[in-house]
């Protein structure tokens, strides 16, 4: 069974930073991309960052220059640096990998189980 971990989630300061650690574990032969979502009260989830296995990366318009994803491979883990944050920023913020469980398989995504970030003073 394939699970990803969120963790580093909580509450920080209007122009404070935080980071947020994403740790996939269990049978995996290969991950094609990992990401960051978010997803605030009555809004739907949006795509805020996206890393792929060969380091291209794609960000959401806002946080650009305030977020940096980055990846260790050897761990199968995601970050997300937040700096310079923001009351909007707010919302719970959930974690995605693409992956193959085998070389012939299917590349399939799945979810953490999203952890809390609250910006406010």
């Amino acid at each position: 069974q394939v699970q990803l971990v969120e963790s580093g989630g909580g509450l920080v300061q209007p122009e404070g930073s935080v980071r947020l650690s994403c740790a996939a574990s269990g049978t995996i032969f290969r991950i094609y991309a990992m990401a960051w979502y978010r997803q605030a009260p009555g809004e739907q989830r949006e795509l805020v960052a996206h890393i792929t296995g060969s380091g291209g990366i794609t960000y959401k318009d806002s946080v650009k220059g305030r977020f940096t994803i980055s990846r260790d491979p050897a761990k199968n883990t995601v970050y997300l640096q937040m700096n310079s944050l923001k009351p909007e920023d707010t919302a719970v913020y959930y974690c995605s990998a693409d992956l193959s469980l085998t070389f012939d398989g299917a590349r399939i995504s799945y979810w953490g189980q999203g952890t809390q970030v609250t910006v406010s003073s």
